[in-house]
């Protein structure tokens, strides 16, 4: 191919005009990564509890350790990305085909029960496997993540994109939460070789999915170079600390995510032990979590345009805040009718989940102002970091606290004392933090829907003058 044919696909690709073939690319993306992450996030702690039976204590350190240390490999991983050349196909989607592979390879063997084994043997599997799998998952949910500020610099644009990536999130969610209850569960009991077909059904449909992401999507925003600017690793951690919308993004998305993780490992416990209905009310559940989305995606545009992003998602944290406290004081109802309440409450955070990846690429916009050079793979790394915070200490706190209250894994019925803790700990504890998210998103993001919009005009025309000269 010739250097002046290469020139001329790459200008065709960046002339394609943003449409429903980005969007769809880009929710396939997050439903093929969320084909495992939610797997892993629902029922991987019960996987190690009930068909390993580790104690739920070292499980919960076996998360904190993993998850800190895959929160360094996104950061490493956001250097890399950043520090390679663009192709002819883009410079982050080419890393989502590649290193698919080896991360669907990997998410199996997490799920594979040798029988007849110690203890240690599985205590020292589980680190082995978990591990692999989540440095694989910073390779490609890095690269992936960062692609969203550079498909597009529209800023209704992106709150699409944004809500097409949680649209692919609920579409694996639809399907695991749903669907994998009925293949994991036997009579109320987790079956290990079910959790094994789980794993290789799902792990097909992820890769088929990032196929269809790299297919799919195009990147438009390519980095116009200042040669007075170089990148520098200490000078950008030390931006970080003047972009204020970063920080606090930072800690919302951290405490959100900790939240998100710490329900999905107990709700299990939920509605298994407390509820004694593990199939069944979990489905619904999970249902009734991607219905509220469905509702929310068609009205949060229309919200966001009208109010900002930064306003809707405030009242949504709020809301959730309020639904969870009221079930904190309604231990005797019904499975149906917690789920029917918590629905209210997942409708409300359903608006921070579906703007949230919006967020985060106003986010690298503001770091290009500051900086006046484009980093996105750093800039997202960073924020991915904060999540992996998120999720290590909630499986750390997960896995301490269900030992807490008195959960033992080889109990065929817990005791009252561990069922309430289980419920306070589905309840109190995501009311508190879904409040706290409230108040860091009222008082501290200052990229309200006026500043926003200014800042993306400001960079347009920053772009426009270097390319002139």
């Amino acid at each position: 191919m010739s250097a002046q044919h290469e020139q001329s696909m790459n200008q065709n690709r960046q002339n394609r005009a943003f449409g429903m073939r980005d969007k769809l690319g880009y929710m396939f993306g997050d439903f093929g990564n969320d084909f495992f992450f939610l797997l892993v996030s629902s029922f991987l702690m019960v996987y190690y509890t009930d068909i390993f039976h580790l104690n739920a204590a070292h499980v919960g350190i076996l998360f904190l350790i993993a998850r800190v240390w895959d929160a360094f490999a996104d950061v490493a991983w956001g250097r890399f990305i950043d520090s390679r050349k663009s192709s002819k196909h883009g410079k982050f989607k080419p890393w989502i085909l590649r290193m698919s592979f080896p991360l669907v390879l990997s998410g199996i063997l997490m799920f594979i029960h040798i029988p007849g084994m110690g203890n240690t043997f599985y205590l020292v599997y589980a680190f082995v496997t978990y591990l692999l799998w989540g440095t694989l998952y910073s390779t490609v949910n890095i690269p992936y993540g960062s692609m969203a500020s550079v498909i597009t610099g529209d800023v209704m644009e992106r709150t699409t994109l944004s809500t097409y990536r949680t649209m692919g999130s609920m579409l694996a969610s639809l399907i695991i939460t749903v669907g994998g209850p009925f293949i994991i569960f036997v009579d109320n009991q987790a079956v290990a070789g079910r959790f094994t077909l789980a794993a290789i059904l799902f792990g097909i449909l992820s890769i088929a999915c990032y196929i269809g992401c790299y297919t799919l999507s195009t990147e438009r925003i390519t980095q116009v170079k200042n040669p007075e600017v170089k990148a520098d690793f200490k000078k950008t951690l030390k931006s970080f600390l003047k972009n204020k919308p970063l920080l606090s993004m930072l800690v919302a998305s951290l405490l959100f995510m900790m939240c998100t993780m710490l329900l999905s490992a107990v709700n299990v416990y939920l509605f298994k032990d407390y509820f004694n209905s593990a199939a069944k009310a979990l489905s619904i559940s999970g249902l009734m979590q991607v219905a509220t989305v469905f509702i929310a995606i068609p009205i949060s545009k229309p919200l966001v345009h009208r109010f900002g992003k930064k306003e809707v998602a405030t009242v949504g944290m709020l809301l959730a805040s309020i639904v969870y406290l009221i079930l904190f004081f309604l231990p005797d109802i019904s499975a149906l009718q917690y789920i029917g309440i918590a629905a209210i409450g997942m409708f409300g955070y359903s608006f921070f989940n579906l703007v949230v990846w919006a967020f985060v690429t106003d986010v690298i916009d503001y770091h290009e102002y500051l900086m006046d050079m484009r980093e996105d793979g750093t800039v997202y790394s960073v924020y991915s970091f904060s999540r992996k915070i998120g999720q290590a200490i909630a499986g750390g706190i997960g896995g301490f606290a269900l030992t807490y209250v008195g959960y033992q894994s080889d109990a065929a019925v817990q005791s009252e004392e561990a069922l309430k803790g289980i419920h306070n700990l589905a309840t109190i504890v995501p009311s508190i933090i879904y409040f706290i998210i409230f108040l860091v998103m009222l008082s501290l993001y200052p990229l309200t829907k006026q500043r926003t919009k200014k800042l993306a005009e400001d960079l347009a025309e920053r772009r426009k003058n270097k390319s002139i000269t």
